[in-house]
């Protein structure tokens, strides 16, 4: 069975965070405008097709807002 030390774990963690490539400010900055970017063609393409379906709807069946 393991044996039980915060000190050793707290060492390791240590370690293994020394060996991490952390991205740069402008890296962080550029992926983080993608995400938003790409969230919002999604979106925009969510809406849109929501808002044909509505349409169909309404034509084929006469239901919808």
């Amino acid at each position: 069975m393991a044996k039980l030390d915060p000190a050793g774990f707290v060492r390791e963690v240590r370690q293994e965070v020394a060996r991490v490539t952390w991205p740069s400010r402008k890296e962080t900055l550029v992926t983080t405008g993608l995400v938003l970017g790409l969230s919002a063609v999604a979106a925009l393409f969510f809406m849109v097709a929501d808002w044909a379906i509505a349409l169909v709807m309404r034509l084929l069946f006469g239901v919808g807002v």
